[in-house]
């Protein structure tokens, strides 16, 4: 992928940019480092939010992290459906034998 991406024409590079794929374009060392900072804060601020947020209520999401030169975008995880829920707690309980 690096080397995809250092093979790309400078016109090439301001088309990615104008299509909004971070992944996609070039990222100087202080590039790097800005977004590791961006990626701290976010997670110091979810821990001081989830730390002050009484214990019944619902806590928010963590950040997700900036994407990065070659990274794809986080995916969701999946959710579980309750039939699905009922089908693993038989199987755990035996019910595959």
């Amino acid at each position: 992928m690096t080397a995809m991406r250092n093979a790309l024409s400078d016109e090439e590079y301001a088309e990615q940019a104008e299509k909004g794929e971070p992944e996609k374009g070039r990222w100087s060392q202080q590039d790097q480092l800005l977004a590791a900072v961006y990626d701290r804060l976010g997670s110091l601020q979810h821990v001081l939010i989830s730390a002050n947020t009484e214990s019944k209520s619902k806590r928010p999401k963590p950040p997700e992290p900036m994407r990065r030169p070659g990274s794809r975008a986080v995916k969701p995880k999946q959710k579980i459906t309750p039939q699905q829920a009922e089908f693993l707690t038989a199987m755990l309980n035996g019910g595959a034998q």
